[in-house]
């Protein structure tokens, strides 16, 4: 027998006091169940434990107010439950392959207008990381590839996703060997029935971790199913720039490959595909009178 219609209840009550202490009796009693009894249903419905589920979803809330907000890591921490900030940051790690301070800095404003990513996906020398980890899974397959013997990939494992949800693959590097240039992030692209967007994305930070220069394909991104085709970003490196941000996103449901990568110096012939927001913003308010469908 399912018990589907009070676990969705308790999964609504979760939502709304991630926030707040969730003990086992607390919740249960908001299934009008016994504890032993909605400990097991909760598993066989859910697939997970309780608190394993709680905690995911408490490090999810972080992941996003550490991208929508300046509030402190401490802070972010303490407001979800956690202990001490490195606990909270060894339970973030965990899921997101990166710390937090590294993730609010690595990720931010990656999708305009705004990832299970787990051990055995790990690539050599590249993160795996997003900002919906259990939506997808990073991997290299071995049966589909450009040239040589494997590509990365990255594909949907969720039927439903938000706005602003994606995985990446991704590097950070210095950038002190390439200040004054003109850099070209490309790759060899492959997709499958991708419904919401993907591309390649190359950002440039300050020491502090602010954004100077970005380009995600997001006016120019792949959508439904492409064979292989090259694709590339080209921004200008300035003085104040300290790391060279590059890697493949996909938002929302589909399968992308990425192989055959390259960062090369360009000449001034190369035009920059730089984020520009008239591209992307409309440049007059849309609907208005709110009866447009």
């Amino acid at each position: 027998m399912t018990r589907s219609k009070e676990i969705q209840t308790v999964l609504g009550y979760i939502e709304m006091n991630l926030c707040e202490e969730l003990t086992l009796d607390k919740v249960s009693e908001v299934a009008g169940f016994s504890k032993f009894y909605f400990h097991r249903a909760f598993q066989k419905e859910v697939g997970i434990p309780l608190y394993d589920y709680i905690r995911k979803r408490r490090l999810a809330s972080a992941a996003s107010a550490l991208l929508n907000t300046d509030v402190s890591i401490l802070d972010i921490a303490l407001t979800y439950h956690f202990e001490s900030q490195e606990s909270f940051t060894r339970a973030f790690k965990s899921i997101y392959q990166l710390p937090p301070g590294r993730y609010r800095s690595a990720i931010k404003d990656l999708i305009i207008g705004g990832i299970s990513m787990n051990k055995q996906n790990e690539i050599k020398d590249w993160i795996i990381t997003g900002t919906a980890p259990e939506k997808y899974l990073v991997s290299l397959d071995p049966n589909i590839y450009h040239m040589g013997s494997k590509s990365a990939t990255i594909r949907s494992l969720a039927d439903e996703f938000s706005n602003g949800e994606f995985g990446t693959i991704m590097q950070q590097i210095s950038a002190k060997n390439f200040i004054g240039k003109r850099m070209r992030f490309s790759g060899f692209v492959k997709t499958q029935d991708v419904e919401g967007w993907c591309g390649l994305w190359f950002r440039i930070d300050d020491a502090l971790g602010d954004t100077l220069k970005l380009d995600n394909m997001q006016s120019r991104s792949i959508k439904g199913t492409t064979e292989w085709n090259h694709y590339s970003c080209v921004l200008d490196i300035p003085k104040n720039g300290a790391i060279i941000n590059i890697g493949m996103l996909l938002s929302g449901k589909g399968q992308v490959w990425l192989d055959n990568v390259s960062l090369q110096e360009v000449g001034a012939n190369t035009p920059t595909t730089e984020f520009v927001p008239e591209e992307v913003f409309s440049d007059h308010l849309l609907n208005p009178l709110f009866e447009e469908v």
